[in-house]
């Protein structure tokens, strides 16, 4: 399987922070944003996870609207981890279904390039996804402004 450089995958995560738009960006406080290779086995267990099953990205912490007026001092920042193994696995996944029929043609940079655009865009999406959750979205609330970002990505790269 290809993988990332760290150093590469790091700005890909740097791109998604930089890809919310501001007047949100501006507000993500007490956070930070880590990259590990894959969620351990308290967050596995922790999130419900079956063999088989992984996360993108895990947010952690105590989410904006839970904040009350004694929130500060001594709180320990918030964590949104994105997984560098498994974005990298479902990259793979996706450039192998897009090739998979045998009717495109397949060259080494053109495979390179591509996984590198898919782990990028998956790492955005991640980072977006749990920034969301940051701000209080449960899941649904998430499912239902991803489609409404779905939607409006043509229309501003930056969202």
């Amino acid at each position: 399987m290809r993988r990332i450089p760290l150093e590469k995958f790091e700005s890909f995560v740097r791109d998604g922070v930089g890809a919310i738009p501001s007047k949100f960006r501006t507000r993500i406080k007490n956070a930070a944003f880590l990259v590990r290779e894959r969620p351990t086995a308290a967050q596995r267990r922790q999130n419900g996870l079956r063999p088989g099953e992984t996360l993108l990205g895990l947010y952690e912490g105590i989410p904006h609207p839970a904040r009350g007026e004694g929130y500060g001092g001594l709180v320990l920042p918030d964590r949104i981890t994105i997984f560098k193994g498994p974005i990298e696995a479902e990259a793979h996944s996706l450039v192998e279904e897009y090739f998979g029929n045998g009717r495109r043609p397949r060259t080494s940079a053109t495979l390179s390039e591509m996984f590198k655009e898919e782990v990028r865009r998956l790492v955005i999406d991640t980072v977006w996804h749990e920034v969301a959750h940051h701000f209080g979205l449960d899941e649904a609330g998430v499912a239902r402004r991803e489609r409404e970002r779905q939607g409006l990505k043509g229309q501003n790269p930056n969202i």
